[in-house]
């Protein structure tokens, strides 16, 4: 009878327009490139949430793999007018560095983007990504900072490094594909665990 009861509220809340939306817009890692559909980490998520919140969130992953931070600022716009987010995930970035973009491009990108989910009446959460230290210390360091950065001046929450554990991990080469960039499914758990302890006070 209690299972009904909490199925029938589920479905009163979706009905009533209670259930709230939480967007990821992100790049590869985000989008479950060469893991099995339903195995990353905003898969892992929605399943969390279900479970923890069943009924009150949803999540749409409007994630692209190879998307740089120009990618998603012109997508976001549109986003924002068809979900309506509650919550704002931004995980962009490594593509910039890849491609050797300006460092300032990058910061005004993710800044910009931060300000148009925030004035949509959105809360932020930026995630923040390293480079190889074939790039060079002084770039890495840049680079890595102009998250926290974004995050302080735009008033965002911020997880410093979504790989944290599995990039630096004593087993790192074991958690990554062939490419060494993107990351197996087994690593995706981790990352997920990366980003809850700063995602869950934005849910409140």
């Amino acid at each position: 009878m209690a299972l009904l009861l909490a199925a029938g509220l589920g479905s009163t809340a979706r009905a009533q327009g209670t259930t709230r939306t939480l967007l990821v817009v992100g790049d590869s890692l985000s989008a479950e490139y060469g893991i099995p559909r339903g195995s990353g980490w905003v898969a892992l998520l929605e399943q969390r949430l279900e479970r923890e919140q069943g009924g009150r969130w949803r999540v749409v992953n409007a994630s692209i793999s190879g998307d740089t931070t120009s990618g998603g600022r012109s997508r976001l716009p549109a986003l924002l007018q068809q979900h309506r987010p509650a919550v704002v995930i931004i995980e962009l970035g490594g593509n910039d560095a890849l491609r050797g973009l300006p460092l300032a491009m990058t910061q005004d990108n993710l800044a910009t983007m931060t300000r148009a989910a925030k004035a949509a009446g959105a809360r932020v959460l930026l995630t923040g990504i390293a480079v190889p230290p074939n790039y060079g210390r002084q770039y890495g360091e840049a680079f890595f900072k102009l998250f926290e950065t974004v995050a302080r001046a735009e008033g965002a929450a911020l997880v410093p490094f979504l790989l944290a554990g599995v990039a630096d991990g004593p087993d790192a080469e074991a958690m990554f594909q062939p490419d060494r960039i993107h990351p197996k499914a087994e690593a995706h758990p981790r990352m997920l665990d990366n980003v809850w302890p700063t995602l869950r006070p934005l849910l409140r």
